[in-house]
């Protein structure tokens, strides 16, 4: 019988080109979290699902993948790292003081919708911040967010940037019903105009309405803030944009940020400045993250935080990373397996490689099929090269 076995839906096998490309970000982006000052932690990969309850996680429970332990215990594989790592901060990290700079470098397993295409296992970078308020903290996270996708070695990128208080204040002014307020927060996420139009159409005569209709249409430059605040009316939300473009672009960060008023993603989660990354050739926002001062307090200690994940396969897909061309292989004989070795540490890695065969002939087919130019053959009396 004839067994076709196949990855589970959301999975798959990456090879060759795609681990070298995980593997560049993963360590462009170590190296630079490691230079700023922030600690690596890892967290476990299966945690009680109590724990994102807790959390206030905006993930629905039908996207986290779920387990009985011996117990009768639900726990589900770590959907997200933000909160784990809030545990973390508010229990073993109690006793040392704010703030503290964590990063770490793990896989987030999620469900998504059958035959969606996503994927289940996502395998993330990123940074936690926890105890620093205020607009230099902030300002941090952006410009490490550049940064981050600078020392990935991607092109044409930029950073877009919002505020959870600029929806929730306008949403406030038309005092709807939460569930209508979560309503219009996943139209304006999804970009379902219509929708959104007809939610709004009950609330004519609201000065609010006009600014949330066109909060969609709210991204760009600098500019945007001045059309929100022209519709909104003064706005701390807006100001405090204005000013942290100010800082961002007298670092030499400005070109690279951009607006979007319409960013309400996880609302409940995000407590003040939230961003995406994007990179041209990249389908999906390849960087998310921003400040959620709550979370770190649901575990017991009064902290603020903020904090970005990339998304380090989207960022690989995006770079040209090539396999290396075997170059070399070394044929050896008895009592020259050290001199292999070291010629083999000698060259670059992939472009040389020790034959298991125990004839020549069988070494140079061997060399032939791989696409090998020339096999080096050591032996006691010495060395010799054949060209293939």
């Amino acid at each position: 019988m004839n067994l076709h076995i196949t990855t589970p839906e959301g999975t798959r096998d990456r090879l060759f080109a795609e681990c070298l490309e995980r593997r560049q970000v993963q360590n462009a982006l170590g190296k630079l979290f490691r230079r700023r000052g922030y600690t690596e932690v890892i967290t476990p990969e299966v945690e009680y699902y109590d724990l994102f309850i807790q959390s206030g996680n905006p993930l629905p429970q039908e996207a986290m993948l779920k387990i009985i332990d011996r117990s009768g215990k639900i726990m589900v594989m770590r959907p997200d790292s933000t909160a784990p790592i809030a545990r973390v901060a508010a229990t073993r990290l109690k006793s040392l003081p704010l703030p503290q700079r964590l990063y770490y470098d793990q896989t987030v397993f999620r469900s998504g919708n059958a035959h969606d295409g996503g994927s289940s296992e996502i395998a993330q970078c990123g940074v936690e911040l926890i105890g620093a308020v205020g607009k230099k903290a902030d300002v941090e996270m952006v410009a490490m967010a550049v940064d981050a996708l600078r020392a990935c070695g991607v092109k044409n990128f930029h950073i877009e940037v919002g505020h959870a208080d600029f929806f929730r204040a306008l949403a406030a002014r038309l005092e709807l019903p939460a569930e209508d307020v979560e309503r219009m927060r996943a139209c304006i996420e999804g970009k379902n105009y219509a929708a959104l139009n007809d939610m709004l159409q009950n609330c004519s005569g609201n000065p609010a309405r006009a600014a949330l209709a066109r909060l969609p249409y709210l991204f760009g430059g600098v500019e945007v803030l001045e059309e929100a605040k022209e519709l909104s009316g003064p706005c701390k939300s807006l100001d405090y944009l204005a000013q942290l473009h100010a800082e961002l672009a007298a670092a030499g960060y400005g070109a690279f940020v951009r607006f979007d008023l319409g960013l309400v993603h996880q609302i409940d989660y995000y407590t003040g400045v939230v961003f995406r990354g994007y990179v041209q050739g990249a389908g999906r926002p390849v960087l998310s993250g921003g400040r959620y001062d709550k979370l770190v307090e649901r575990f017991g200690r009064k902290a603020v935080a903020t904090g970005f994940a990339v998304d380090v396969d989207a960022v690989g897909s995006c770079l040209s990373v090539g396999m290396p061309q075997l170059e070399t292989v070394i044929h050896y004989g008895q009592g020259t397996l050290a001199q292999a070795l070291r010629e083999l540490d000698s060259r670059a890695p992939g472009t040389c490689e020790l034959s298991p065969c125990r004839t020549l002939n069988s070494t140079l087919n061997l060399a032939r099929e791989k696409g090998a130019q020339r096999v080096l053959v050591l032996e006691q009396s010495g060395e010799r090269w054949l060209e293939v």
